[in-house]
């Protein structure tokens, strides 16, 4: 999964940089890993908390956003489909929550946070400090696509056979191209978002 904070080189570029950027960036972070945990825990019958979907292994800051990085190797279809609902509420929550407080405390903060997510094969480098692979590629370039907040990989997420009918139903299949990785991937996007696109912007996906 790879967040991307939209408008933070225009964030970093105000007068004073540094009055204002290690603030921001100190609260965003301390509040996604917040999200993350809270996230992925919900609560039993029992009332204890319990995990909802396996928490990510690597966690790395890219300059703009934070790639995460899951081993899914033994986690069923409906978990996989628990990380995606989880981060999407994370992308709403930005909105919804974090905006509104940090808009006061500091200068024209980033307003979207962004999310692409994608599954594949990925090899360590640096001793386990960082890993490369496709997938990692494609979530790169699915958090950039038009002016959506949030969409996935239709490669590895079933979410027609795992995901609860009335969530499912609020995503769309589409088929666009992506840079250096084809000119046909399918991914799922939100209903909501995508009937809210410019006809400019819907022209991308077919």
């Amino acid at each position: 999964a790879m967040f991307d904070l939209s408008g933070f080189t225009n964030f970093c570029s105000q007068v004073d940089p540094h009055l204002a950027v290690p603030e921001y960036l100190s609260r965003f972070l301390n509040w996604l890993f917040g999200e993350i945990k809270e996230g992925l825990l919900r609560e039993s019958h029992e009332g204890d908390k319990i995990l909802w979907a396996s928490l990510p292994f690597l966690a790395k800051f890219t300059g703009d956003g934070v790639l995460f990085l899951w081993n899914t190797k033994d986690m069923g279809g409906a978990e996989i489909c628990n990380v995606v609902t989880s981060l999407w509420e994370i992308c709403a929550n930005y909105e919804r929550e974090f905006y509104p407080i940090i808009k006061r405390l500091v200068a024209q903060p980033p307003k979207v946070l962004r999310c692409g997510m994608s599954r594949g094969m990925v090899f360590s480098v640096g001793n386990g400090e960082d890993y490369v692979g496709p997938c990692i590629n494609i979530a790169a370039r699915l958090q950039k696509l038009s002016s959506l907040t949030f969409c996935f990989s239709r490669r590895g997420f079933d979410i027609e056979k795992y995901m609860p009918g009335e969530t499912a139903a609020k995503y769309v299949l589409k088929s666009v191209s992506l840079r250096g990785i084809g000119e046909d991937e399918l991914i799922w996007v939100r209903k909501e978002e995508f009937d809210d696109l410019q006809d400019e912007e819907k022209a991308l996906f077919r």
